[in-house]
């Protein structure tokens, strides 16, 4: 059974003059899903985002939230998501709790349902025990949290998280990505980065952007195994000392379907062995091993290097 989808995001364009942010980008999001937008910066992730929560409107295309119109009746998807935007809005001189109750009252809650949904959250996201403190004297890790009590105050079906480990020391990454984790067994989530080890212990499934438009769109592995098809890296390592490095760079740029060849210097390779990393059009193991044989090296490693999610940046993301 196919999972529900709550965001439908079709062929969505955004212009600031001649400037094309957004250049037709298009993607769903299903329900229960942690789905992690990744790009470099500039490459329109903060726009979408602000589009989604109707923050700024669209040229074209059109956005469907629980299956509602964003923009025929933004108001009532407002009402399904909770949004951290990049910088999180919050007001120093005040109170954890002060400021929170100030979020429930605009959002129509009584007092007595907002000091429930207080406690709900602040425990939810565990500042619990500083709903008490100026929020001006928090760490930047605890204000990211007060930042997501008021995302979940109205308990959204959906979470927009725009960089959400943006400025944190490690420690708090660690503690974010945790929590993000926790809050999606119950909220759908959408979750912007550049930073590419987020996306693969925080995500379910990651859509690449690049100059406003989609590269990419599956789960990590997934990924992995379509990029990996376009090229195949491989790594051969020879005996140091058994063959010149330059001639077997040499003869194995030669071999047909070899793109480049690299030589892993022994000062950032510490074997017994010169390694080299092939990039190939298809799988070349028996032509390199041939090669090896005819050439008298002393082969002591070929293998295929999978391609992991930096490589697979790289490549969709590359210039020209």
């Amino acid at each position: 059974m196919a999972a529900e989808t709550v965001i439908q995001v079709r062929d969505l364009v955004k212009q600031y003059g001649d400037f094309t942010a957004l250049g037709g980008i298009s993607f769903d999001v299903h329900h229960g899903e942690i789905l992690g937008l990744l790009g470099p910066n500039g490459a329109g992730k903060s726009t979408t985002m602000k589009i989604l929560t109707s923050f700024i409107s669209a040229n074209s295309g059109s956005v469907q939230v629980d299956g509602i119109d964003l923009f025929a009746n933004p108001l009532a998807v407002r009402e399904r998501l909770g949004y951290l935007p990049e910088s999180t809005p919050l007001y120093d001189d005040m109170i954890v709790y002060d400021y929170l109750e100030y979020v429930g009252e605009m959002r129509g809650f009584s007092r007595t349902e907002c000091k429930k949904r207080i406690a709900d959250v602040t425990r939810t996201v565990g500042i619990a025990d500083r709903v008490g403190s100026v929020i001006g004297t928090l760490s930047k890790g605890l204000r990211q949290r007060v930042g997501l009590a008021q995302a979940l105050l109205h308990n959204p079906k959906i979470l927009i998280l725009d960089e959400p480990t943006g400025g944190l020391d490690p420690n708090q990454i660690v503690e974010i990505r945790k929590l993000i984790r926790e809050l999606g067994k119950n909220h759908t989530i959408i979750l912007s980065t550049h930073i590419l080890p987020e996306v693969r212990q925080t995500c379910d499934r990651i859509v690449i952007v690049h100059k406003g438009k989609v590269v990419a769109d599956g789960t990590a592995d997934e990924l992995e195994g379509k990029v990996g098809d376009r090229t195949h890296h491989l790594v051969v390592g020879v005996v140091r000392g058994a063959a010149d490095s330059d001639a077997v760079a040499a003869v194995l740029a030669a071999l047909p379907g070899v793109r480049t060849v690299t030589h892993q210097h022994a000062s950032d390779h510490p074997t017994p062995h010169d390694t080299w990393e092939i990039v190939a059009e298809r799988d070349m193991r028996a032509e390199v091993f041939q090669t090896a044989t005819d050439q008298a090296w002393s082969l002591v490693e070929l293998r295929r290097k999978h391609l992991d999610l930096e490589g697979i940046f790289q490549q969709l993301t590359q210039e020209g």
